[in-house]
């Protein structure tokens, strides 16, 4: 049976770029702070970029397919960063609330939503049935991987582990869509799908650990 978290060596490696990640966040939101910045004004913007990021995609046919791919990446990873910035900034700012965090959370799945939908049309139209189904299931699996760890939150248990959480799935997306001239695309998306999945099975897996101490009435659906 295998672990229900990543190898203690995956484990430090993803402690290192997380604690590296939100002390560089940590910077930037303070930075934010002093200019009146809303982290509504944060959620929207990073919405609106990712959700344009996704719009330029299928435009890799009438243009140049470098430009196309690299300058939706860029896009994409600046409305991904705002909306990791948005949440660290209400928190500072004593305005979070359980709406905000709400919203936030949606909107997260809005934008990564519509750029794996950007991406499945780009290869139906290159004839890659099966690069259409792999991103359904990437979809499916991001999805679930928020879901999982809501729901176990929901019945007040721990369900973060895994390796294939929101800032691992923005960094295969990109370097699909930077190495996409080169035919690196499908490959992200499979890495993501098969890593989201994983995940999926880990938090399942351990949720259940945690409920065989005995708690049988609680709802399990």
């Amino acid at each position: 049976m295998f672990e229900m978290n990543a190898t203690p060596r995956l484990r430090r490696v993803k402690h290192s770029y997380t604690r590296g990640a939100r002390y560089l966040a940590g910077r930037s939101v303070t930075s934010l702070a002093g200019t009146g910045i809303t982290p509504n004004v944060l959620t929207t913007t990073g919405v609106s970029l990712c959700l344009a990021a996704a719009v330029l995609v299928p435009f890799e046919n009438r243009a140049d397919k470098l430009l196309v791919y690299w300058l939706a990446a860029g896009i994409f990873v600046a409305g991904s960063v705002l909306d990791i910035l948005d949440g660290a900034l209400a928190r500072l700012g004593g305005k979070s609330t359980p709406f905000g965090a709400f919203i936030d959370s949606t909107t997260d799945r809005v934008g990564e939503g519509a750029m794996l939908a950007a991406i499945a049309l780009v290869f139906s139209r290159h004839g890659r049935d099966w690069a259409v189904v792999l991103s359904v299931a990437a979809v499916v699996g991001s999805f679930l991987v928020s879901y999982t760890r809501a729901r176990a939150e929901a019945l007040g248990l721990r369900g973060d582990v895994g390796l294939g959480s929101r800032a691992e799935r923005v960094v295969l997306i990109t370097a699909g869509l930077v190495f996409a001239p080169w035919g690196g695309l499908p490959w992200a998306i499979v890495a993501l799908a098969a890593t989201a999945w994983l995940t999926v099975v880990q938090r399942i897996l351990h949720v259940r650990k945690q409920l065989s101490g005995g708690t049988s009435g609680i709802d399990q659906r």
